[in-house]
């Protein structure tokens, strides 16, 4: 049983770096990358779908650990040992901000930019580009939100299982 909670958690582990490292790979070197080569236009535009992307990957990863998570609990037979309330209190956080801005926000983000983009009318363009930089500021912080997560649930699982 012991080698199935180490597996566990290594399955765990390598999910939750997926998440937190795609991010942080997405903002350090993507963007800069992007923004720097090609236009705001098509920049913006791959983005979009860099984003989604990764938005899949996130769920994938947070379907590995709750898989992850139960095997550890079910080969343990203690919910107690196996799961602290910081654990569950900062993954369903994360879940639920994942889920929003995969299912939710950012299909909505997507409908502002193509408006934004196809708008002829300079007042109607202004108006279109200042919704669409809101909700992408609402999005930017939905994501850093959840880097910190990440990183504080990483923590929390290191500090758990080295004990």
């Amino acid at each position: 049983m012991k080698k199935v909670v180490l597996v566990a958690q290594c399955v765990e582990l390598l999910a939750l770096s997926a998440w937190v490292g795609g991010l942080m790979i997405i903002i350090a070197a993507v963007i800069p990358a992007v923004f720097n080569t090609i236009g705001m236009e098509s920049g913006g535009r791959m983005l979009t779908r860099v984003f989604q992307g990764y938005d899949r990957i996130v769920l994938f990863s947070a379907g590995l650990i709750v898989i992850g998570t139960l095997t550890r609990v079910r080969a343990a037979r203690q919910l107690r040992t196996q799961i602290e309330h910081a654990e569950l209190i900062l993954f369903g956080t994360m879940l639920a901000v994942a889920v929003y801005l995969a299912l939710v926000w950012n299909p909505h983000m997507m409908i502002l930019q193509e408006k934004a983009l196809g708008a002829q009318d300079t007042v109607v363009k202004q108006k279109a580009y200042r919704d669409f930089f809101l909700g992408h500021q609402i999005a930017r912080t939905l994501y850093v939100l959840n880097l910190g997560l990440g990183i504080a649930l990483m923590c929390v699982k290191v500090r758990k299982w080295s004990r």
